[in-house]
């Protein structure tokens, strides 16, 4: 194939907690690119995913063929050194819709990976680890993290249903281990730690019944003095959580995790064995390209609870410490540049406009990359060639192909993974 860039028809996925209809930005992208997906105001569109990941790869847009088996007979696209490495794309690219909170979930490191791909391919379907990058595009919400223990100790304190859900001795000592929260002694860091997990165990494998009785009452209590709390509040999360996932432990961790809110351009990186779960709004992902979750909490699907907890680092941290914001890429005022500390992906945000810059010239970049559209109507420009680019569009760029971006609107946003 002499071609470098084409257009690729990237494929919707219609899991349950996606946004519904129109609604969801997955929709809205893809039938203003795509009109010939028809969409149905009446069925969740969850994801849109970009790349050649097999249960869901992106076709040519002008031939129909997959994009899989074009970058496997062309090596030149991806670099000799990505094909001999990869044999593929080395990440997957996505936008996400969510109505519903996702599981409590986590993603093993490598050798975690490889573990439990040997050992429960039934549930575990490949080797490979899995960080993860999300970008808001709409105000998003999200768990991620342990919170620092203060903070921990305060909830508890606040909110005493958890006690009888993890167990006073538990919590006891817990509480008395961490009175040195803040002490940079090694040994006490790692006693923390542990004392943490063990806190966490005994939480998330509690009897179902206890887990029941005290979220009855949790949720009976704080319906009673905060009736109509504020949007983003403890009390509002728990209380909109709790209707969508009845009786599920994971709702006890959100006094455990910190809750994130991100504006749009606000990204957060999700290295392995770190627990989160997303909760509302609409973002970009960029992950390597792998399936593997193990998942503890908020969902139907199957839990691996014992897995979760011995996989976790407990690192305890800020809200604010977990938010990326990303930096000038190659000193250009128009694009920014979200670099996570792995080799398979890194994302670039582009945004022009008439009324200040207009166009942006990229020489070719060591490896193949994807651009979404997200915003607005554009062009780019490869050797000789035009390419409409309207909102929702997605194109494959080669390796080392020097392209050129521009806006034809007011303001035009291209998301680029590579």
């Amino acid at each position: 194939m002499s071609e470098k860039v084409f257009q690729i028809v990237p494929c919707v996925q219609k899991y349950a907690w996606g946004k519904i209809g129109s609604h969801s930005k997955v929709a809205e992208l893809i039938s203003n690119a795509y009109p010939e997906i028809e969409i149905d105001n009446n069925q969740t569109y969850a994801e849109l995913w970009m790349g050649t990941h097999p249960n869901g790869p992106s076709l040519l847009k002008e031939n129909g063929k997959s994009l899989r088996s074009v970058v496997s007979k062309n090596p030149v696209l991806l670099t000799s050194g990505i094909a001999a490495k990869y044999g593929d794309l080395p990440f997957l690219f996505k936008v996400l819709s969510i109505r519903k909170a996702l599981s409590i979930q986590a993603h093993p490191d490598k050798e975690l990976a490889k573990y439990l791909f040997q050992n429960f391919p039934d549930k575990y379907k490949d080797a490979n680890h899995k960080p993860e990058m999300a970008i808001a595009l709409t105000p998003f919400e999200c768990l991620c993290g342990f919170r620092p223990l203060d903070n921990i100790k305060r909830n508890i304190q606040k909110y005493p249903e958890i006690i009888d859900a993890i167990g006073k001795e538990i919590v006891d000592e817990f509480m008395k281990i961490t009175e040195n929260s803040h002490s940079s002694n090694p040994i006490n860091i790692e006693r923390n730690k542990s004392a943490l997990k063990n806190l966490y165990r005994s939480l998330m494998e509690q009897d179902h019944a206890i887990i029941k009785t005290q979220l009855d009452k949790l949720i009976n209590r704080i319906s009673k003095i905060d009736p109509n709390p504020i949007r983003g509040t403890l009390n509002e999360v728990l209380m909109r959580i709790e209707k969508q996932y009845p009786n599920d432990v994971g709702i006890f961790s959100i006094f455990l995790l910190n809750f994130i809110s991100l504006k749009p351009g606000e990204g957060l990186y999700l290295a392995a064995n770190e627990p989160h779960a997303y909760i509302s709004g609409d973002c970009i992902e960029c992950m390597a390209a792998s399936d593997n979750v193990v998942r503890a909490g908020l969902t139907p699907k199957f839990k691996d609870v014992e897995t979760l907890v011995d996989m976790l680092t407990y690192t305890c941290k800020s809200a604010n410490n977990q938010i990326v914001s990303g930096s000038p890429y190659l000193q250009s005022i128009t694009t920014i540049l979200y670099d996570p500390p792995i080799e398979e992906f890194s994302i670039l945000c582009t945004t022009l406009s008439q009324n200040t810059i207009k166009s942006e010239v990229f020489e070719g970049v060591n490896g193949p990359s994807i651009i979404l559209v997200t915003e607005g109507n554009g062009r780019i420009f490869y050797n000789e060639n035009t390419f409409d680019a309207c909102m929702g569009s997605v194109f494959f760029i080669g390796a080392n192909t020097r392209i050129t971006l521009e806006t034809i609107n007011t303001k035009t946003i291209f998301y680029r993974a590579y």
